[in-house]
């Protein structure tokens, strides 16, 4: 999980510390010589009423180098030294600890009022002081640092080994790494964890004019990509409207759509594949007590053939700007789809088309619905033409938009919800109606398949448009309130729904 950014503090040159005295004997004998001499400087300093060195409470060592530190993060570091000391660098470290030992130890000394505190004799004393400023485990491994070299930050102190990065697991040797509480990163990884990255191009999102990380965001798939992608010919999938990744390219359908991958898994391409799910969203009106007396023939179109449907098309409201689905009325000549396309490459070629004379013998004509679409979208636009067909072979006459789209979009609805949700209170009831409900399911739902059909449900319930959006919610708070018969002869009798 990334930690919140709110808590980040970013943290320069980790400080490495010198070693350790191995020997208990020499740290022992070293430590009482500076431990005399701070003695005998320390009362010096009293009699002449001095207040630098290590009593007078001052931020400088003795030799004038100026301890740095950042925030509360207890993460200190000295200054490179430059000297021209020609000691070995052991040497000058186990001084410089004897040093700052014997500094802190002058500190303790010079209590308010004249209070000191004192063990029983001064070497108990001197070891305690040395016990309580040199760690002794690593807070990471929890052993022993031992001699060597250390690694302060945070309070704790570590082996430079046993640093390590909360999100990679390797050493942090940069300069520079991130604190998110009392975790460690590098700042790469810190990055990776908490800067967006873009789902389209796969590059960090960039701020904008304002340094801020400005992205866009589909509400149902969360799909998060930079605002640039919604102007640079990003191709979006026609069925469930994700923007095309960069590394996992879309098909292209011939009248120019494009189909993501898993929106083709269950794609239907022509109108024989679609039959059987035809009569099985039949067979769902039936299992509802509401049988379509006509048969009312289904075409799959292209966009093309279904566009110049819905111009010659007088009655009906229509959803622009993309129409999937028509419910006729007139009498016309369509282009039906009877063989589907065969992939070549990323394209879906070789369509055959037909003309088809569509005759009224009634109040409906036919069905026309969009090719190439999945199961679930193509069986949801299929419910919602057949409530059309439904409302006009039953004599309801001169309907609203907002009525009539509600309430188709309502069993469009409902007929997701049975395929999507196992045990719905909308599964149909006659035992016709299930199987053929069952056996078109070909072995059950798929969790992409699942997935998408919760994304078209999300579609109808939060469609912003007044017959469609506003309509279905009107129409779905009757169903529940009234149930969809009593829904339907309010609506008959009255025109509007029920309150």
């Amino acid at each position: 999980m990334a930690p919140p950014s709110s808590t980040v503090n970013h943290i320069s040159n980790p400080c490495i510390y010198g070693d350790f005295v191995s020997s208990h004997a020499e740290r022992k004998s070293r430590f009482m010589k500076w431990l005399s001499k701070l003695f005998k400087s320390s009362g010096s300093a009293r009699s002449s009423g001095g207040g630098g060195g290590a009593g007078g409470g001052g931020s400088s060592s003795s030799d004038g180098r100026q301890p740095q530190f950042l925030g509360e993060e207890s993460m200190v570091w000295h200054t490179p030294r430059r000297s021209v000391d020609d000691r070995s660098r052991n040497e000058r470290d186990k001084d410089e600890l004897d040093r700052a030992i014997a500094l802190s130890l002058g500190e303790e000394s010079k209590r308010p009022n004249g209070q000191r505190w004192r063990a029983d004799n001064d070497e108990d004393y001197a070891w305690a002081v040395q016990d309580s400023l040199i760690p002794s485990l690593c807070g990471g491994c929890n052993r022993d640092i031992g001699h060597g070299n250390y690694l302060g930050c945070m309070g704790t102190f570590f082996h430079p080994d046993c640093f390590r990065c909360r999100s990679c697991g390797y050493p942090i040797t940069e300069h520079e790494f991130s604190l998110s509480g009392t975790d460690p990163y590098h700042k790469s990884c810190f990055k990776e964890l908490t800067h967006p990255k873009c789902e389209v191009c796969h590059q960090f999102i960039p701020t904008n004019g304002a340094g801020l990380i400005e992205y866009r965001c589909h509400p149902f798939w969360s799909q998060k990509y930079c605002p640039s992608h919604e102007h640079d010919r990003t191709s979006r999938c026609c069925s469930c409207e994700r923007l095309e990744s960069w590394n996992a390219r879309y098909y292209s359908l011939e009248d120019g759509r494009s189909l993501c991958l898993e929106c083709m898994e269950s794609a239907i391409m022509d109108t024989g594949d679609c039959q059987p799910l035809y009569h099985a969203i039949r067979d769902y009106y039936e299992g509802m007590n509401m049988k379509l007396d006509q048969q009312i023939p289904m075409l799959l179109v292209e966009r093309q053939a279904l566009n110049e449907a819905i111009v010659s098309e007088k009655n009906g409201y229509h959803h622009l700007p993309e129409t999937r689905g028509l419910c006729l009325s007139e009498e016309q000549t369509v282009t039906s789809i009877q063989k589907r396309p065969r992939i070549g490459g990323k394209r879906l070629v070789g369509i055959r088309t037909e003309p088809q004379k569509l005759t009224r013998k009634c109040e409906v004509t036919a069905i026309l619905v969009l090719y190439g679409l999945p199961r679930l979208l193509t069986g949801a636009i299929l419910a919602h033409e057949l409530m059309h067909g439904w409302l006009r072979l039953k004599g309801y006459r001169n309907l609203n938009p907002e009525v009539e789209e509600g309430i188709c979009q309502v069993l469009s609805y409902m007929w997701l919800e049975s395929e999507v949700l196992p045990g719905s209170k909308h599964m149909p009831s006659t035992s016709t109606a299930s199987s053929s409900s069952s056996s078109s399911k070909k072995g059950g739902r798929s969790g992409v398949e699942k997935k998408l059909g919760e994304f078209f449900m999300h579609q109808i319930a939060h469609d912003a448009s007044p017959a469609y959006g506003g309509g279905f919610r009107a129409a779905n708070a009757a169903v529940n309130k009234y149930g969809l018969h009593r829904t339907l002869e309010h609506i008959r009798l009255t025109g509007n729904f029920p309150v």
